[in-house]
């Protein structure tokens, strides 16, 4: 970093957009550990647990590529904002249904699907904002400053919703998440976003735009496919991995372990991809996600569980180093006019094959144990992932730089 490059959290919007974002990270930190043990224990069926799950995940999906189009033609500070509002009432709404004592599963499915739509329109807004509050020379380092927030909010997200679940319950996890919305949305009220406006064409325009830029990069849309795989493999995790925790492996302890191992995993990660400069940072990261495949057979073959933990630490460690080294690329090689498209794209095919996980995994264990569907998810991802090395694209990617465009870049307030 050449010393006259501002740091990032010098960047006042940037400050604002990084504290806000590190107060939502870390309300969210303790759902996926509050959401897996309430639905656990209050049905003792994953498939009540992969019901809601879907519930949240379908409406993103169909969602998303109408969230990229309204995200570069409208202010993506705006947008953001609005869906922070919206997930707030959401989460508050869990919460009191949880607190009552005597939660609806089909309320919760009801709330968890509009946080899911709201998502849809959130996701693709935050390439957009950290690309227009930071200068080009600190994109790496910003990308690795959220980078590392998020997975220093989820270190301490399962020990804090262990914590809660054993004292108050879980209704209030959702209650904090909910609060951390209302103050992300207040922040992002102060901040001023640099923006390339776009022409005014048709919905279908801009998505046939976007899709293009997609598809003409072959290390784009190549990794895309295992991105895909991987939550896919982590979407099989997440549902059976709970009631495996309950009544096989020792109790609800060995999953908050499991996934508190797994934040210092991610900590870890992205603290080395601000520091590493692998050469071929896509097929470096790419090849870090196929450690995904230790914990997913280890699981299958009921292994000791400290030898299971310690994998799925060391997995989420990939993750968290492919996370910021990812998010630079795309920021530096996409045009940015074009930006809250391609993201949503790519959260799109990243996404696709996690409510395929959540149907299929429960049906897979209740036919054939779960030893099946946890070793067929951890070969896909490890094939599909290291698959990528042979795509020519992702062994040139290098470049770190953003790309200079001639379009007159406004601010909008």
């Amino acid at each position: 970093m050449p010393p006259s490059s501002p740091h990032p959290l010098r960047m006042r919007s940037f400050r604002l957009l990084f504290i806000g974002r590190t107060l939502s990270m870390a309300g969210d930190a303790v759902i996926p550990v509050a959401l897996g043990l309430a639905i656990a224990m209050a049905t003792r069926s994953s498939g009540a647990l992969a019901l809601v799950l879907a519930c949240a995940m379908i409406p993103k999906l169909l969602l998303l590529p109408l969230g990229g189009v309204v995200g570069d033609r409208f202010n993506a500070r705006t947008v953001a904002l609005t869906t922070d509002l919206v997930r707030c009432a959401t989460q508050l709404f869990v919460g009191a249904q949880l607190l009552s004592g005597e939660p609806h599963l089909a309320l919760l499915a009801t709330a968890e699907a509009i946080g899911g739509a709201a998502g849809a329109f959130a996701m693709p807004t935050v390439s957009p904002l950290v690309r227009g509050t930071v200068e080009g020379e600190g994109l790496l380092r910003a990308n690795a400053l959220m980078g590392v927030v998020s997975s220093a909010t989820r270190l301490g997200g399962p020990a804090l919703a262990g914590l809660l679940i054993a004292t108050a319950g879980p209704g209030w996890a959702f209650v904090l998440d909910g609060i951390s919305f209302a103050v992300s949305a207040a922040l992002l009220a102060a901040i001023r976003v640099k923006r390339v406006p776009i022409e005014r064409r048709s919905v279908l325009a801009d998505l046939k735009e976007g899709w293009h830029e997609v598809r003409s990069r072959d290390w784009y849309w190549t990794s895309l496919i295992g991105h895909s795989c991987w939550n896919g493999a982590a979407a099989v995790l997440m549902t059976l991995g709970p009631g495996l925790a309950l009544h096989e492996l020792g109790g609800k302890w060995v999953w908050v372990w499991m996934l508190q191992t797994g934040a210092v995993g991610l900590l870890l990660g992205s603290l080395l991809a601000g520091r590493a400069k692998p050469r071929r940072p896509i097929l470096v990261a790419n090849a870090g996600l196929a450690l995904y495949a230790a914990p997913l057979g280890l699981l299958a073959v009921y292994a000791p569980v400290p030898l299971i933990i310690a994998a799925y630490g060391i997995a989420q460690a990939g993750l968290g180093f492919l996370s910021p080294v990812w998010e630079t690329a795309v920021q530096s090689e996409i045009p940015p006019h074009t930006l809250a498209r391609v993201t949503s794209y790519d959260w799109l095919l990243s996404l696709a094959a996690m409510p395929l996980g959540y149907a299929l995994a429960p049906l897979a264990a209740d036919a054939w144990g779960p030893e099946v569907p946890l070793a067929v998810a951890g070969l896909t991802v490890a094939v599909a992932c290291l698959g990528t090395a042979v795509v020519p694209g992702v062994r040139q990617v290098a470049r770190t730089e953003p790309l200079e465009h001639v379009q007159k870049k406004v601010y909008s307030h």
